[in-house]
């Protein structure tokens, strides 16, 4: 092999490497403000050292240099390699077929009805036809950023019947407040709420109907006044923006309800221009109780382009694969996982700062997944976590300790024993613990 090849291999290696290491620079310091130094700290090292690699090959002898040329160049072809196997790996037709045939003989002996089977759209569509005033969820991460209004909504449509999701038979559909939560709207004129919740969906309720969700069985238990603020796809930054915009009422008690992938939604938000105003400032805040109307205007519009965005993403699924197959996406999310321990922490002590001003109780429950009770594994993140919220002194309410641990069948929780939320028995289980640790 010439050395002409070689030198010219190592030298476009070094300029890559130079390039890369003040791209990571730019996108660490400038983009991000500092805010994601943790997660790019990994990326700084391997600039760093195929810099190393590439200057060294200019001066060790003909056969080390060799050496690392065919080292690199394997490394390269496998991890290329692995990225295509990940990007074209697919779940089997079969498997899926099969899962639902289980669901719907499982849900015919359990309720003598039939599986709802439709898409959420189709759900939307057959109730638009009969005249029913109706929507579907809309995720407020979906929302376009440069809206008209320059506002970054934190929940859905208001006063307005919701078509959620279904995952037990049936679609969840609740009736949204007056902020386009998951609440009886008159939970708004209390004088005094006993428990106020931030968290993703299942704080939010998928996929339960009312009185089912973990806020209506506290409402039951406590037979006082609760508030559910938690909203699907809800990470750390965005239950914190939610209670600097909406906990402005008489409370006791707040639940910080955490979910196992709550982490890696932290990394999306931290890039967020809106959201990030919520940890530089602390007097930013966008009025978002005022401003209903043009929430429900966005949430509209971005509702009604979802019609159309299964083939929107058709057309740009095979541009969109390339890019993600030459970024190595999906190897460089599982060779360097995003770590957002110290923004979760600073977010979390901002969250009893704020709560403590107004002497309001705060508690931290830890939710665990599906595959935690299955696989019988203890999430990566959980020590972290639990670390984090002792360190801060903030009561921790440990539902896997508590609930799934000492079960016989923890499955039991979830529908059809698979993968999703929690079942009616699942969320019911749940609130009964954290009223056990809560109560007066």
């Amino acid at each position: 092999m010439s050395n002409l090849i070689r030198n010219f291999f190592f030298t476009f290696i070094l300029l890559f490497s130079i390039s890369l290491f003040f791209y990571i620079y730019y996108k660490s310091e400038i983009f991000w403000e500092g805010l994601n130094r943790e997660y790019y700290l990994n990326y700084y090292i391997l600039s760093l050292l195929l810099i190393f690699i590439s200057l060294i090959s200019f001066f060790v002898n003909k056969k080390i240099n060799e050496y690392l040329f065919i080292i690199l160049i394997s490394l390269i072809i496998s991890v290329y390699l692995t990225e295509g196997y990940l990007l074209l790996k697919k779940t089997s037709k079969i498997s899926l077929r099969e899962t639902n045939n289980k669901k719907a003989k499982l849900y015919k002996t359990e309720t003598g009805k039939k599986y709802d089977f439709r898409s959420i759209l189709e759900v939307y569509q057959d109730k638009i036809k009969s005249k029913t005033e109706v929507v579907t969820i809309v995720h407020p991460n979906s929302n376009s950023f440069q809206n008209k209004f320059g506002i970054f909504p934190l929940s859905g449509i208001s006063n307005t019947e919701t078509i959620f999701c279904n995952e037990n038979g049936y679609y969840a559909i609740y009736k949204s407040d007056r902020y386009g939560f998951n609440n009886p709207d008159n939970e708004w004129d209390s004088k005094r709420v006993e428990y106020l919740l931030v968290g993703d969906s299942f704080t939010h309720g998928s996929c339960v109907n009312r009185p089912n969700d973990i806020a209506s069985v506290l409402r039951k238990m406590s037979k006082r006044s609760v508030l559910n603020l938690g909203y699907v796809s809800n990470g750390p930054l965005m239950e914190y923006a939610v209670l600097r915009e909406y906990l402005n009422l008489k409370v006791n008690k707040v639940l910080w309800i955490y979910y196992e992938n709550d982490l890696s939604d932290l990394q999306f938000e931290i890039s967020n221009p809106f959201l990030k105003n919520y940890i530089k400032d602390l007097d930013f805040k966008q009025e978002l109780q005022d401003k209903q109307k043009e929430i429900d205007e966005i949430a509209f519009s971005t509702l009604n382009n979802q019609i159309n965005i299964e083939n929107i993403n058709k057309n740009k699924h095979p541009t969109k694969k390339l890019l993600n197959f030459i970024k190595l996406s999906k190897t460089r999310k599982n060779i360097f996982p995003t770590s957002q321990n110290n923004n979760f922490k600073k977010i979390l002590k901002l969250t009893k700062d704020l709560t403590s001003k107004d002497e309001i109780k705060l508690y931290f429950i830890y939710l665990p997944e599906f595959n935690h009770e299955k696989k019988k594994f203890t999430n990566k993140n959980y020590k972290t976590i639990k670390n984090i919220v002792n360190y801060l002194d903030i009561p921790f309410i440990d539902i896997y300790e508590e609930v799934f641990k000492n079960e016989k069948d923890p499955l039991i929780y979830f529908p059809f024993r698979l993968g999703g939320h929690y079942n009616e028995m699942g969320y019911k289980k749940i609130a009964e613990i954290i009223y056990k640790y809560t109560k007066d």
